[in-house]
């Protein structure tokens, strides 16, 4: 991917290990393709859980999850996948239809059961969803502070080039 065809955005591996989260940067060049996110963060090492967060152009979110049996994942608009090829690969992933040019409507598809297991649940994470008026970095602050690393992620948000 060239400099000039970069998607604007970020995106953050997050680990929990011995009860401490980290987060750290990820290559923005994984923001043009789901393969490459998914890529990036099975090279995470940890014992415990993994989380990728990528925001991408101050449109939508992705949630990714990888696990022994395959990964989870949670997109935030299913419309950007008209714009957006990683939102594209993501539905396809789910084995989803993307939506018709004329639907305007924004709803997530996907795990909403992503983060039940380290505290937020499938309603909860809808609710964030349905925050429309939100930037998804808001929407995924509020959900790392749902989750207990919300320090760590703004740290990190701040230092990373959008």
């Amino acid at each position: 991917m060239s400099e000039e065809d970069a998607v604007p955005g970020f995106a953050i591996a997050v680990v929990r290990e011995d009860g401490k989260w980290r987060c750290t940067a990820m290559n923005a060049s994984v923001l043009g393709e789901l393969d490459a996110a998914i890529t990036e963060l099975h090279k995470v090492r940890s014992t415990g859980a993994v989380i990728g967060l990528l925001g991408v152009d101050d449109q939508f979110f992705l949630l990714l999850r990888p696990s022994p049996r395959g990964i989870s994942l949670l997109l935030s608009d299913a419309a950007a996948a008209l714009d957006y090829d990683i939102a594209a690969d993501a539905l396809d992933l789910l084995r989803v239809e993307p939506p018709s040019e004329d639907d305007e409507d924004v709803w997530p598809e996907g795990a909403l059961d992503i983060l039940a297991d380290i505290g937020l649940p499938a309603a909860e994470l809808q609710v964030i969803v349905g925050e429309v008026d939100l930037y998804p970095d808001e929407q995924l602050q509020m959900i790392a502070q749902r989750c207990g690393f919300a320090d760590e992620f703004a740290k990190l948000l701040d230092t990373i080039p959008q």
